[in-house]
Formats: structure tokens, C-alpha cells, sequence
């Protein structure tokens, strides 16, 4: 299985990004800066980093519901939802779950 980790926009991002690598040891990571589609909403701050996407495939993931893989997620992301990350939408998947 190929690691593909994809995240550069610096910032929040690679916040995230090195949270969820220690924590997941995800074997595939995409974060995606959604912040500026969210423009004006609630949440939404002027300089964005606000709102994001991530895919994550981890054998963390193996065996868990969705809602407890969710949980696992938002646990690890406390502190920056505490500092101003106001949505996060998640795909988390166990490897053999993973679509190519």
C-alpha cells in the first residue's frame, strides 16, 4: 500500500496534518482548506482556516464505527477546534476499505 500524505498549505493545515500522522499513522492523508467556500457563515473568520476536509485511511480505523472513528478524530483535534477550527468533514476508512 502506497503512503500518500497530502498536505501543504502550512498553517492550520499542517497542524492538522502532524496531529493526525502521530496520532493515525495513516497510511493515506488529504486535507482540503474548505474555509473560503465558507466565506460569511458562522464559524467563518476573515483570514480563513476555519473549515476543512479530510480523508484519512488508518488501521486505527479497523473495526470501529463510524461514529466512534469521529470521535477518535475530533478527540485528537480538541485544541484546534478550541482555537478556532469550526467544522471538520471527515472520510475515515480502514485500509481494506479504502477506494482507489
Amino acid at each position: 500500500m502506497t503512503n500518500r500524505i497530502e498536505a501543504t498549505m502550512g498553517g492550520r493545515a499542517d497542524r492538522i496534518a502532524s496531529i493526525l500522522k502521530t496520532a493515525f499513522n495513516p497510511v493515506r492523508l488529504e486535507i482540503t482548506d474548505d474555509s473560503a467556500r465558507h466565506a460569511g457563515h458562522r464559524g467563518a473568520a476573515p483570514g480563513g482556516e476555519t473549515h476543512y476536509s479530510v480523508t484519512i485511511v488508518s488501521d486505527d480505523f479497523t473495526g470501529r464505527t463510524r461514529l466512534e472513528r469521529s470521535r477518535m478524530v475530533n478527540a485528537a483535534l480538541a485544541a484546534e477546534f478550541e482555537g478556532g477550527l469550526h467544522a471538520l468533514s471527515m472520510v475515515l476508512r480502514a485500509p481494506l476499505e479504502q477506494k482507489s
